[in-house]
């Protein structure tokens, strides 16, 4: 019955319908019905005529204008599909009726030349890393190609393939509506809403397995690198902004696991928290992954704006899945749209990105987008699957053995990342907000980067009545009536007096330490005050992005993380500017705090889950500047 059911849609060139098989499971779930576009979130019809819908949603990256973000704008539509039947088909037998023979392609290859991809890389790096514009940046290219059978079988032969050869996968699907057809296998639960609980997952580093498959011994080289751990840190960082926006105690993180697959293996944490919004309203605010954009968030888009040859379509959004729950409401699963095919008219389109870095290497970086893309297309048949990497990792090869992760020696590695890591992040944070600062207010000024919504629930957890305001529409009485400004973290150049942004928060500022009233401030703010007292601002010759050190702050010394390009520096030794003391680097002269009459500043973000004793030096500079 369901399977003549699938062959009723695939004959109807109108029909719409959408397959998902999620890991674990062992049926693939058919959803059917009548596509809806919306034009925001919001118009998401989780309620028809007074009942409540399951609702299907394609989310383009353009969505992100939501968040006052920019993106070029190709008319992708926010497409959804009102789900009348959610039919279950046993895997087995479905992967009897699909069709199996390959799909060739011709005329395959890159939309942009990797030369010309090589010279986008340089410049980002040069003119958008080197100049503190952010820690790293997702740049996108397309291989296209054109296939010779009706787009909807092809679709359904890809999918056939990779239920066969592809695993754990979080979700596999193919998606065929009129015009718009997409078939992946994502590897990664962007965010989960269920029973008032969000979940994130954030997974950096890959590891491509050798021939033969993975073994101890590759997978224990690969976790040793500093390099893959510092990049989940960071991954791990961004998302934690995004929970604590949308979630009341902020998230707690555990892990990190292994995400195995087929031919990759990657590192992962998964991040928790609860929250009483909208499930529409917690997709919006968490739009999207820095795995595929970067970081911060906002910037990262001005990036990708700035230097990607054509808007972006479906890839870095998510597929969302909204069904309701017995509490009235609606559960949320959005998968990262990444690992995806798309097809229109014979035409086929893989768009892959690499994630740039201070140090990339530009060939580097056209290789791992030629190993994505392929990574894809022979998942998909499209080309020679590399079956000596899987073989080992294949569940059904003869002698297959057990996970490495089980692995004594890979569980003790994993584990001792934690150990650099913020307890306040770790452990359970409770309800109890009644600090040591209980009474005082607070408004933190957002420069366009999100720790401030890590920061602001940090101050809460002490006890502060905390508003968080962008620093474009914060308001000269709003700052006057806080007992506390704390001027927050942003990318660009404290030096560049021409950007708006950058003037408002010298004003902020120089407008605290004038008045007497009490200021903290972080990272960009720190570099802007130690400017105002007539310290020298330098670029760094490396980039702080990501970086944990312990650092004297008064006395003590701090485990903390940094991610800035430009540091304030004196003469080492020195260790008063004006009204302000100086916590400086005895070799380098780097600032890394300030305090004087009512006001205090740190370099290192405190909220970052690499500064392990964050919250402690959050409480001691807070009391500096309120005493």
């Amino acid at each position: 019955m369901t399977l003549s059911r699938l062959s009723e849609l695939t004959a109807d060139p109108a029909a719409s319908f959408v397959l998902i098989a999620r890991d674990g499971t062992d049926s693939v779930e058919l959803l059917t019905g009548d596509v809806l576009d919306v034009d925001l979130l919001a118009d998401i019809p989780l309620t028809i005529d007074g009942a409540a819908r399951e609702i299907f949603a394609m989310v383009p990256y353009r969505q992100v204008r939501e968040r006052g973000f920019v993106a070029q704008d190709d008319g992708a539509p926010l497409r959804c599909l009102v789900v009348d039947e959610h039919l279950q088909l046993p895997t087995a037998e479905l992967l009897a009726a699909l069709p199996g023979d390959p799909v060739p392609l011709r005329d395959g290859g890159f939309d942009i030349p990797d030369a010309e991809y090589a010279q986008i890389v340089t410049t980002v790096i040069a003119d958008e890393i080197g100049r503190g514009e952010g820690a790293n940046f997702v740049i996108r290219r397309d291989f296209t190609a054109h296939i010779d059978v009706d787009d909807r079988t092809a679709a359904l032969t890809w999918f056939r393939a990779l239920l066969t050869h592809e695993r754990g996968a979080y979700w596999t699907f193919a998606v065929v509506t009129p015009g718009h057809i997409a078939v992946g296998a994502s590897p990664e639960a962007h965010v989960v809403a269920r029973g008032g609980v969000v979940t994130m997952n954030p997974i950096s580093g890959t590891f491509r397995h050798p021939a033969g498959g993975a073994t101890k011994d590759t997978l224990v080289d690969f976790l040793s690198s500093t390099k893959e751990t510092e990049e989940l840190f960071m991954v791990v960082d961004e998302e934690l902004k995004m929970m604590s926006a949308v979630c009341s105690d902020g998230g707690r993180i555990t892990g990190p696991h292994l995400k195995e697959m087929s031919r990759l293996t990657h590192t992962e944490y998964m991040l928790r928290g609860r929250s009483a919004l909208d499930p529409r309203d917690i997709l919006r605010e968490t739009m999207f992954a820095p795995t595929v954009t970067g970081s911060p968030m906002q910037n990262a888009c001005a990036v990708i704006r700035r230097h990607e040859r054509k808007p972006r379509g479906y890839y870095s959004g998510v597929a969302a899945l909204f069904t309701p729950n017995p509490e009235g409401g609606h559960d949320l699963d959005a998968p990262i749209l990444i690992r995806t095919v798309y097809v229109h008219d014979g035409a086929l389109s893989v768009p892959v990105g690499a994630t740039l870095v201070r140090h990339s290497d530009p060939h580097g970086e056209v290789s791992e987008t030629h190993g994505k893309a392929a990574g894809v297309l022979g998942a998909i048949g499209a080309i020679d699957r590399d079956g000596a990497a899987e073989a080992r990792e294949d569940a059904d090869a003869p002698g297959a053995r057990r996970s490495l992760a089980a692995d004594p020696t890979i569980e003790s590695l994993l584990a001792s990342r934690n150990a650099r890591l913020a307890d306040f992040w770790l452990n359970p944070q409770g309800d109890d907000l009644s600090g040591p600062f209980r009474g005082t207010s607070a408004v933190v000024v957002d420069a366009e980067d999100r720790f401030t919504t890590m920061l602001a629930h940090q101050l809460r957890h002490l006890g502060l009545d905390v508003t968080n305001r962008p620093w474009s529409e914060v308001t000269d009485d709003e700052l006057a009536a806080a007992d506390l400004v704390v001027a927050g973290p942003g990318p660009g150049d404290p030096r560049d007096l021409d950007s708006p942004r950058i003037a408002r928060m010298r004003e902020v500022v120089s407008r605290r330490v004038d008045t007497g009233s009490p200021l903290l401030a972080v990272c960009l703010s720190h570099q802007i005050l130690s400017d105002g007292l007539g310290l020298a601002l330098v670029p760094l010759d490396a980039p702080h992005q990501g970086l944990q050190k312990a650092v004297p702050v008064f006395g003590e010394d701090a485990s903390i993380g940094f991610y800035n390009t430009f540091t304030a520096r004196v003469t080492p030794g020195t260790t008063s500017a004006g009204s302000a003391d100086v916590s400086a680097d005895p070799a380098t002269g780097d600032v890394y705090a300030l305090r004087g009459p009512h006001f205090a500043s740190v370099q290192g973000h405190l909220e970052s889950i690499l500064s392990r004793d964050g919250i402690r030096t959050l409480e001691r500079l807070v009391s500096h500047a309120l005493s």
